[in-house]
């Protein structure tokens, strides 16, 4: 396998659990997920965008909802588990001195989360969606961070869950793999 300048890591999904609390806040909240998606449309993307706060998306969902939520449900029912086995593939690229960072799509409220547990301190930097403006598909994402590592396209790797994410940073040339787990990760990388 190539011997790339920087591996991006997608966080939920690959280092960690998904980020997906959908189902436990529509049970908190006592509306059904459709109604939930009904409540959310447009203004998630807002809120993955970093151009809207999650005070301000609950404000938003309160007022489309009826239902008064002074709670950030984002950040309380938010607890994902670390896969130990793919964080030891990135130690294992750092350790080897190879540049590791995070590129994911996150709103504030888990951004925060993430940061209060640690998450984020086996990368070299953290590239979030939320501080961005920005989110994966779109391949200003990738542009970004090319940039500002002062990588080009081909001597970069991108690690998703998402084959639509994998799919988009391929198309600028960046080499991608499509995370199923660990162990096919570290097959993939040319670590086994």
């Amino acid at each position: 396998m190539k011997d790339y300048k920087l591996y991006i890591f997608d966080m939920g999904g690959v280092v960690t659990t998904s980020a997906f609390i959908e189902k436990q806040m529509c049970e908190v909240l006592h509306v059904s997920l459709d109604d939930f998606h009904a409540f959310s449309d447009g203004i998630f993307s807002d809120l993955s965008d970093g151009n809207i706060s999650t005070k301000d998306f609950w404000k938003e969902f309160s007022r489309r909802s009826g239902i008064e939520v002074k709670t950030d449900w984002w950040h309380w029912l938010f607890h994902p588990v670390k896969n130990e086995q793919t964080c030891n593939i990135v130690r294992q690229l750092k350790n080897s001195g190879k540049r590791v960072v995070c590129g994911t799509n996150t709103i504030d409220s888990h951004y925060r989360n993430h940061c209060e547990r640690g998450d984020y301190e086996i990368f070299d930097q953290t590239y979030s969606s939320c501080l961005m403006g920005v989110s994966k598909p779109d391949i200003a994402f990738w542009k970004i961070i090319l940039t500002a590592e002062h990588v080009n396209a081909e001597d970069a790797v991108f690690i998703d869950d998402k084959i639509e994410n994998c799919e988009a940073a391929a198309s600028l040339g960046i080499h991608a793999i499509h995370f199923t787990d660990a162990q096919s990760l570290s097959k993939a990388l040319g670590m086994q």
